[in-house]
């Protein structure tokens, strides 16, 4: 017993132990939300081939699981449940990010993860442009630099890369026009709701739990009455029942999703916002070619060529990064680098350099699609 006491204590200091174990939980929690994600929205189901349509029933599920954890957790720790900001300012910042999950999730119907993983990359476009417009943010020249690489290496990706036989839908040319509004949707909406959330939030003092939970209640209450308004939730449930491994598909998905948020908010309070950006687009890199050889996606050599591109980019904006000695570069590192599309994640972030930092000042808590 003393030795495994001994062993436990060792591994529990050994930074190189720690950082294993950063790098196995997100990455294993990200595969298998991305696995799952495709497998659901274009996989067949049942002897009869259907195909699962309700995208706004996934968002729902997700974020009922995140919230019933957020509560937990605020109960555990005898914390204040009440709200710290106006119920309508996490409604917004909820609006916008359940938009944006819609519309990746809808995409998926119409292009192969690997084209959507990659197009996530361009949402610093998106980002910037909303930042210099509400925030009055200037950028330098290298971000520009690094947005227009990408934008055209997302773009070669695209235009080189439809595969017929790989869409669930017989119209290949409708789907590809479709994936695409609906990735622009994504990324508008996206970067609008990291943007939107700046000023939405300024000046409050509130803990990351507290709206992790009050945004995830509201997400559940918007896609619960979109279902409804729809006419979805009956039918949504009706078929997860009728094919309940796609249940478990669902259930896992948002487990994946809601667990990876506590890795990453443990990875960027122990080694930073830059050791996690590297891991994240690391995580993209893996994921498409996971997808390519799990759903049997084959890319030319142009779209091997133009992931080159967009992830070399990253990387070395990733290592300008490295050499700059400011805060304030976190959450562009962030935001240039992740594929994950959940609202919680800049609010773990901003919790997680909170507690990393020496300084005791709070700062304000960011929610991100």
């Amino acid at each position: 017993m003393g030795a495994i006491r001994l062993l436990h204590e060792r591994l529990r200091h050994s930074s190189n132990a720690k950082l294993v174990w950063c790098i196995t939980g997100v990455m294993s929690t990200l595969l298998v939300y991305g696995v799952m994600q495709e497998k659901i929205m274009r996989s067949p189901y049942g002897e009869e081939k259907e195909f699962f349509k309700y995208s706004l029933f996934i968002v729902f599920c997700n974020r009922l699981l995140t919230c019933s954890v957020c509560m937990l957790i605020i109960l555990v720790r005898q914390e204040d449940m009440r709200p710290v900001a106006p119920l309508y300012k996490y409604a917004g910042v909820s609006l916008s990010n359940v938009l944006a999950t819609s519309c990746q999730y809808e995409a998926l119907k119409f292009v192969s993860f690997p084209v959507q993983t990659l197009a996530k990359c361009a949402k610093m476009i998106p980002v910037m442009l909303w930042g210099t417009v509400i925030l009055r943010k200037k950028y330098g020249f290298h971000d520009y630099l690094v947005a227009l690489v990408v934008t055209a290496g997302c773009t070669v990706f695209f235009l080189t890369g439809v595969t017929p036989g790989v869409v669930p839908y017989n119209n290949i040319v409708q789907s590809t026009t479709w994936g695409v509004v609906l990735m622009i949707g994504y990324l508008g909406f996206d970067g609008f709701t990291s943007t939107f959330q700046d000023k939405l939030f300024k000046g409050y003092n509130m803990d990351i739990y507290n709206q992790i939970f009050y945004v995830t209640l509201c997400s559940c209450g918007l896609s619960l009455t979109g279902l409804l308004i729809q006419g979805q939730g009956m039918v949504a449930l009706y078929f997860v029942l009728r094919h309940l491994d796609c249940l478990f598909d669902i259930m896992l998905l948002s487990l994946a999703a809601t667990t990876s948020q506590f890795f990453i908010s443990y990875t960027i309070r122990t080694f930073g916002a830059l050791i996690f950006a590297t891991i994240m687009t690391t995580r993209q890199l893996i994921s498409i070619l996971l997808s390519c050889i799990w759903f049997v996606h084959p890319l030319r050599l142009q779209q091997w060529a133009a992931t080159v591109l967009v992830f070399g980019s990253l990387y070395y904006r990733s290592y300008l990064n490295s050499k700059k000695h400011t805060n304030g570069n976190d959450a562009s590192i962030l935001q240039l680098s992740k594929g994950i599309d959940k609202a919680e994640l800049v609010a773990l972030l901003n919790g997680a350099k909170d507690s990393a930092e020496n300084s005791r000042e709070r700062v304000t808590v960011k929610v991100e699609s």
